[in-house]
């Protein structure tokens, strides 16, 4: 019995926790423009029936999270679980201040609250973007922040004992779960691998949606592997 098979062999005991952009929903130029398929929500909607968790662990802010993916019935955690960290409010101000002392498109910054990201993705010179950003993640550690690079985004965030793997713990303590599943893409996603690990299950699936520009820590660290969105989906589909 493969992995998927065992997942799927005690689906009331077991939790599906997702990441959002380039794992449910593909990637586009615009975040605000991005939106989970139809096929991939009807299989949302049958899995939420189905497991005794379906959620999703998002970079965006949770309410944003559910409007990309369309299903309000499933569980969000947003802002890699700086939402879940009243300590992460105490650094909106220095935060406000990086935003103030740089000079970035304001249509590619995208404020939530406890963090900040700076996107490149549609500037025509990449590398000239990247090391303009290099400064501001410079900047960012001088006032105490953490900066992190991602699939062509620069994220800031505030120095707190929070990220994708303490949301994936929130989710699944206190509930009578023997396995669970873990799919994401991008840096971020290699804590909530971490997180699923630390729960000490009896089955912890991890799987990385992997593209051109997925990190080469994330597939190495992965028990399964899938290629984009359009792969995960077809997983799903087997759950």
């Amino acid at each position: 019995m493969d992995l998927v098979e065992r997942l799927a062999a005690n689906p009331t005991h077991t939790a599906l926790l997702l990441d959002v952009d380039g794992t449910l929903a593909p990637i586009v130029p615009r975040p605000q423009d991005a939106r989970v398929p139809e096929t991939t929500r009807a299989a949302l909607e049958r899995l939420r029936g189905r497991y005794a968790l379906v959620g999703c662990v998002s970079g965006r802010t949770a309410e944003d999270a559910q409007g990309v993916v369309g299903v309000p019935a499933l569980e969000y955690v947003g802002v890699h679980g700086l939402e879940l960290d009243p300590e992460a409010k105490r650094w909106r101000e220095p935060l406000r201040e990086l935003l103030a002392a740089t000079d970035w498109p304001a249509e590619e910054i995208d404020d939530k609250g406890v963090t900040v990201s700076f996107h490149y993705r549609r500037e025509q010179e990449e590398n000239t973007a990247r090391a303009r950003l290099e400064e501001v993640a410079a900047w960012a550690r001088a006032a105490g922040l953490v900066p992190r690079f991602g699939r062509k985004v620069l994220e800031v965030r505030p120095p707190v004992d929070a990220d994708k793997g303490t949301a994936v713990r929130h989710l699944l303590a206190g509930r009578d779960l023997s396995a669970a599943l873990y799919a994401g893409d991008d840096t971020t996603d290699l804590d909530a691998f971490r997180g699923l690990t630390q729960a000490k299950l009896e089955l912890a699936v991890r799987i990385a949606v992997v593209s051109d520009e997925a990190p080469a820590e994330l597939r190495a660290q992965a028990d399964l592997t899938v290629e984009g969105p359009e792969g995960l989906a077809r997983l799903l589909g087997k759950l």
